[in-house]
């Protein structure tokens, strides 16, 4: 089953909370929260309170990305603030496995998030330590891009390296995800789908999300 996660870096920063209560009545699997620092990413976002806040008044779990360099700086921080699953760039962080790893040990979900051009082999050492994978599907650090065409190749290629493996670990895909691609992603092999724009700048976001889901599967 398709799991959908609406980007709240798309909602209304005046008025999350309306944007949260929207998701929850439609059935939302995550809430996908985009920490971004300014300098791994040419944007700024929000922080620990949001997360926080967040944690106070939904239940939907909270699938925190971090779009930080060094994220092993912070990983304690968003945990305790109430994140569910927290994911890292494999290219933000010289010790990968030991930042999972932290992330473990929080008792929380670690991740790994691949920016489009990063080959999936930076993965093969660290399928033991993850529950899910990334995959952008634009670069990061803004909302309403274009969707990257080939990463349906990559995604069906780590579809591959995961079921070799054996292990039961969810592909994510974030970036330009909408209801015209939803189809090919899931066929491809994609379990988690990301959706900001193609959700919130919609007539109708709640029917929107159930589509997305509808599409999929």
């Amino acid at each position: 089953m398709i799991k959908i996660a609406p980007s709240l870096l798309a909602a209304d920063f005046c008025n999350m909370e309306q944007g949260v209560r929207m998701m929850e009545r439609a059935g939302a699997d995550y809430l996908h929260c985009d920490i971004m620092d300014g300098v791994f990413v040419p944007n700024i976002s929000f922080g620990f309170q949001m997360i926080s806040r967040l944690n106070e008044i939904t239940d939907i779990p909270l699938d925190v990305h971090l779009m930080i360099v060094q994220p092993e700086r912070y990983i304690e921080r968003f945990a305790e603030a109430g994140s569910d699953l927290i994911t890292v760039h494999a290219e933000a962080t010289d010790h990968l496995q030991r930042v999972l790893k932290q992330i473990s040990q929080c008792g929380k979900k670690p991740g790994v998030v691949l920016n489009p051009a990063t080959p999936l082999e930076v993965l093969k050492y660290v399928l033991d330590d993850v529950d899910m994978i990334l995959l952008m599907s634009v670069n990061p650090g803004y909302g309403g891009q274009a969707f990257i065409p080939a990463v349906l190749e990559k995604v069906a290629d780590l579809r591959r390296m995961i079921d070799a493996s054996g292990k039961k670990i969810d592909i994510e895909v974030d970036g330009g995800v909408d209801l015209s691609n939803c189809m090919q992603l899931r066929e491809a092999g994609a379990t988690v789908l990301v959706a900001g724009n193609a959700v919130f700048s919609a007539k109708d976001p709640e029917r929107t999300v159930r589509e997305l889901r509808g599409e999929a599967e």
